[in-house]
């Protein structure tokens, strides 16, 4: 009688009505995500008012004075505001972890596949790009480009490119030294054909993963670029921006700082506690628990 074949297929988890309350953190995530992006798409057809409407006569009206959320100091209603900010803070950072994990999985599985100097080459590279903030990344294309979305996107993604290649190394070199790979390398099949049947599929767990914790890093990162003038121009509303701009009202008017900030952290939360939700739950040694 043959022995079974071991299965190279990554299984879906076995899903149960009871997974979210035994996940709490997936759940809450999950909520706050759904929510934000909701709020988001929302925005595209819809918001209260107008977000760059300047209404001079309604200016610095605290929440519920005027609107659901008060005015700033032009009369633009808050609420609008933050909508709008929503979508432009989170496109913003899924092109950018997007494009930075494709290109660092491609490298990772690259190194991975190749070893030696390719693997060299490749690490060291990324260690370079690593040790420059995409601060410092989104000035310097700042300076060349001028300042805009394009700018922080490509300034976020360069940052995110090293993480994924690290990761993704990391995971491919575990998956090449399985009994089932070195089956197909004897078998005649080249690096490539092996990366995708084999390696990609067992990898990409935690690739999710990773991406979904480094969009909470990438909304931070947006904001701060926004903050310092280096994201979308105005009047397009950001989150970051909104904190800029309410610094000269912080003892007049602190819900000006107080709104956009909670709306950051508060994304951040959610992606944080969604990541190690998705953690959990595609951790081959979890799945038999749930």
């Amino acid at each position: 009688m043959s022995a079974p074949v071991e299965n190279t297929k990554a299984r879906p988890a076995a899903y149960s009505p009871w997974l979210l309350l035994r996940r709490p953190n997936l759940a809450i995530g999950g909520a706050i995500i759904l929510a934000l992006v909701a709020i988001a798409l929302v925005s595209l057809v819809w918001t209260p008012l107008p977000p760059a409407k300047m209404q001079i006569i309604h200016k610095l009206k605290p929440p519920l004075a005027f609107g659901l959320l008060g005015t700033d100091q032009f009369g633009r209603d808050i609420a609008s505001m933050l909508m709008v900010g929503a979508w432009n803070s989170l496109s913003t950072a899924a092109a950018a972890v997007a494009l930075g994990g494709s290109l660092g999985t491609a490298l990772g599985v690259l190194a991975a596949a190749r070893r030696g100097l390719t693997e060299a080459f490749v690490m060291r590279a990324n260690d370079v790009i690593f040790a420059v903030p995409p601060i410092l990344s989104a000035m310097m294309l700042g300076a060349l480009m001028g300042s805009g979305r394009f700018t922080a996107i490509i300034a976020i993604a360069v940052f995110m490119v090293p993480v994924f290649a690290r990761v993704t190394a990391s995971a491919a070199q575990q998956i090449w030294s399985r009994d089932y790979v070195l089956a197909a390398r004897g078998a005649g099949k080249g690096p490539f054909l092996i990366t995708v049947e084999h390696v990609l599929p067992n990898i990409s767990n935690q690739i999710i993963v990773q991406a979904t914790i480094q969009l909470g890093l990438a909304i931070l990162t947006e904001a701060g670029l926004s903050f310092l003038g280096l994201g979308m121009p105005p009047p397009a509303p950001t989150w970051g921006r909104m904190l800029a701009d309410a610094q000269t009202y912080l003892a007049l008017a602190p819900w000006l700082a107080i709104l956009p900030g909670l709306a950051i952290a508060l994304t951040v939360f959610g992606f944080n506690m969604l990541g190690d939700g998705l953690r959990d739950l595609l951790d081959p040694r979890e799945k038999g628990r749930m």
